[in-house]
């Protein structure tokens, strides 16, 4: 007789196969969707940032925010001249090379130059590329013999004296600036004041009272290389130049318009216009020496 063990010893066993949870197999990839590479690998999820975009709320937004800017920027582009007269700067810098030196020519030779007139085009100036007597911001502002080469030049002179430190040239620029404010200012209330009716406007004036700095850094430089008989020499020239320059140039502006209104050439108007001129003109000589003459040793 077998005993009842070796009965079942000899009766195959049955496997039994573990079920496993459906969250662990989608975990592992077991059940997920093939690729259609049909080698049998999991389709990898979409991105967080695809889902984001095939929203329709999503993209709403987005054309909302991308509507809005363009707003924005519509609103800057017809306001900004409120603030900041961007067409009317671009005429101050249409320059180019021959016009450059053209007008230090006439700076530092204003004596044998005739025509003073500025040339319009349809009650328009023409641009300062065309017409020497036009007003430019390019030369007393970026140019070689502008304000920046000015505070450069003074910063060269005091090192050269072992004076130099950053807080001196801040003071030294700060300086010129506030001496060419307060000179814009003075001019615009002597406008108003005596009445003159001009098409002289502010851009105007920073542009002529601007170019002094060919003066000064012409003296300052002579003043490096030959001392201050160089100094002297060559800011008296200037000094002289700008002078006659600033009368011609002015008396135009000023005391032109006094005669298109026909105000008498002797009378008490036409007088103070004439010593307004006189007075803007003899400025500029005493500035520059007062803003140049401690930087030559």
């Amino acid at each position: 007789m077998h005993p009842a063990g070796s009965a079942a010893a000899g009766t195959p066993r049955q496997r039994k196969w573990r079920t496993w949870p459906a969250e662990f197999a989608q975990s592992q990839g077991y059940g997920a969707q093939r690729g259609p590479s049909g080698l049998g690998y999991p389709t990898a999820s979409a991105s967080p940032q695809a889902a984001f975009l095939a929203d329709p709320v999503s993209n709403m937004a987005m054309a909302y925010g991308s509507s809005l800017a363009a707003q924005g920027k519509e609103l800057v582009d017809k306001n900004i001249d409120r603030f900041i007269p961007v067409t009317k700067l671009k005429y101050y810098f249409a320059v180019d090379t021959l016009y450059v030196g053209k007008k230090l020519g006439l700076l530092f030779f204003p004596y044998l130059h005739q025509d003073w007139e500025v040339q319009y085009q349809q009650d328009t100036p023409v641009a300062p590329r065309f017409d020497v007597n036009a007003p430019d911001l390019y030369i007393p502002g970026f140019t070689l013999y502008g304000f920046i080469t000015y505070v450069l030049v003074a910063g060269l002179a005091l090192g050269t004296q072992d004076r130099f430190s950053p807080d001196l040239l801040g003071l030294q620029a700060s300086s010129a600036l506030a001496w060419l404010t307060l000179e814009v200012l003075a001019i615009l209330l002597s406008l108003y004041l005596v009445t003159v009716n001009t098409d002289l406007t502010t851009i105007d004036l920073v542009a002529f009272l601007g170019y002094k700095y060919v003066g000064m850094i012409g003296g300052i430089l002579m003043g490096l290389l030959f001392g201050k008989i160089g100094y002297y020499l060559v800011l008296g020239w200037c000094c002289m130049s700008i002078f006659v320059f600033m009368i011609r140039t002015l008396r135009l502006k000023i005391l032109a318009e006094a005669a298109a209104e026909g105000v008498p050439v002797r009378g008490a108007r036409n007088q103070l216009r004439m010593y307004l001129t006189m007075a803007v003109a003899a400025a500029q000589p005493l500035l520059m020496y007062w803003l140049t003459f401690h930087l030559v040793r």
